[in-house]
């Protein structure tokens, strides 16, 4: 991703800097990657202290990246309860007789940010057991649960075929993605896309590279394919890294009622339906009659996949309904998630003044927050009645999640649940660590340059330092 700085930024002179204690090898660890206390953003307190331990230039505003998924999930638990379950409904607009429906079945979305393509295929077969066998209609999708504005995955870093430029959607179904496995088998390589997309059409193109890769280099195993989305066909070309093993990548091939139509398609087949009519989008009428309502996971699960796997779309999906806790409001816009979230933050009297929110992913160059008020945050999420569920959503140090190898095997790993957030010219981490001594401490870390992607020893660094408290 490219986070483009202003030269603005690079001019900037941060205030309010103390890093008299801050530990040493935290400063020499940033002096070596040549990056200046002015670009960081860091408090240390002790969860019951009323004080910081360590703050650098806490009080400034920053580009928190993905920790920004603290305050969405966070707000979520509080504004819409742990139990909270998002609905997607079927409805037949037309008369259903020995499993015929003459006329339309229209599914209408309300913004379920993980309706996987396992739980679709339990519904439809759900849909067929409760009599509808032929369509001889349409397919009508209604996405009008969400008032956005139309979403170009290419506007971020002109990367659109990249899984976390999926935008929002009322219908968003499987996370609009397509998985491709790649199995190297001597000098064959299959590989295998899932879910089944109907009419759409896998192009393999891809060979064997001229030189082999380094072994070190596999975790850029992808650098050498080239993926084009061209009509309904998904083309590979290039050449792919046997030597690097199995892997599987997601993508985002094709706009959002287009994949729900593909997939409806391939898995109506399956299951021995037809659609005789197209797929169109339109709202529910009047005359339709409601015919089956599937059910997500509670909040309480969905926001373990958001933080731990720091899942973009899915954080996007759950700032659009913060909007609509409210029940005079009937659709889901920005503007309606961003009011939900200042108005809760206001109850608690949490005066978050330079907070600027676009998305509530952190998928954004113009999101901010300070260090001291994410500490702010994280310090009232350990005392809310739902902190239980906010702290298991967070990823554990060296166990799993975005955490999973970093300080594997060290004495601070399984004692920190941690957020983390990565864009070009940005990384942090901030979250809870258990130190030695037994004491809870909350850990805020920003990083805003454009040598921040090597800020991450001085980050763990500092962890460590924390654990041994």
């Amino acid at each position: 991703m490219k986070f483009i700085f202003s030269a603005l930024l690079y001019l900037c002179i941060f205030s309010n800097i103390q890093a008299a204690d801050l530990p040493q090898e935290v400063r020499e660890a940033l002096k070596r990657q040549h990056i200046p206390l002015a670009s960081v953003g860091i408090e240390v307190r002790e969860l019951h202290s009323t004080s910081p331990l360590i703050s650098v230039n806490a009080q400034q505003g920053m580009n928190p990246a993905s920790t920004m998924k603290l305050l969405t999930t966070y707000a979520g638990l509080e504004i819409l309860g742990a139990s909270y379950t998002w609905k997607t409904e079927a409805y037949l607009d037309g008369k259903l007789d020995k499993g015929v429906l003459q006329g339309n079945l229209i599914l209408k979305g309300y913004g379920d940010p993980k309706f996987n393509i396992e739980q679709f295929w339990l519904w439809l077969s759900e849909l067929r057991a409760r009599g509808l066998r032929d369509i001889q209609g349409d397919l009508v999708l209604d996405r009008s649960f969400f008032n956005i504005p139309e979403h170009d995955p290419a506007d971020f870093d002109n990367d659109p075929l990249r899984a976390y430029n999926v935008g929002p959607d009322a219908l968003l179904l499987n996370f609009n993605t397509l998985r491709l496995r790649y199995l190297p088998d001597g000098n064959r390589l299959k590989v295998i896309s899932e879910p089944p997309l109907e009419g759409v059409q896998l192009e393999n193109q891809l060979t064997a590279p001229s030189a082999p890769l380094p072994a070190t280099n596999c975790e850029n195993w992808d650098d050498t394919i080239r993926i084009q989305a061209r009509g309904d066909s998904v083309v590979l070309q290039g050449g792919y890294p046997s030597e690097c093993g199995e892997r599987e990548q997601n993508l985002n091939v094709m706009p959002h009622t287009r994949y729900v139509a593909a997939v409806f398609n391939a898995v109506w087949q399956e299951l021995g339906g037809t659609l005789k009519g197209n797929t169109r989008e339109g709202p529910v009428n009047k005359d339709s009659q409601l015919f089956a309502t599937h059910y997500s996971a509670p909040l309480s699960e969905i926001i373990r996949d958001i933080n731990k796997f720091s899942n973009n779309v899915m954080a996007r999906q759950l700032f659009l309904t913060l909007g609509t806790a409210n029940p005079a409001h009937t659709t889901a816009s920005i503007p309606l998630g961003e009011q939900a979230v200042r108005q809760w933050l206001a109850k608690k009297r949490l005066n978050f003044a330079e907070l600027v929110l676009e998305n509530g992913a952190g998928l954004s160059r113009r999101e901010r927050i300070s260090a001291h008020h994410l500490a702010e945050l994280l310090h009232s999420a350990a005392l809310s009645p739902l902190s239980a569920e906010f702290t298991a959503s967070l990823p554990i140090l060296g166990i799993d999640g975005s955490l999973k190898k970093r300080l594997k095997g060290t004495t601070s790993a399984s004692n920190a649940h941690l957020k983390t957030g990565t864009l070009e010219g940005v990384k942090s981490i901030a979250g809870y660590i258990k130190s030695k001594s037994g004491k809870e401490w909350i850990l805020v870390f920003l990083i805003n340059h454009p040598n921040s992607k090597l800020g991450q020893v001085a980050q763990d660094s500092l962890i460590e330092w924390v654990q041994k408290q």
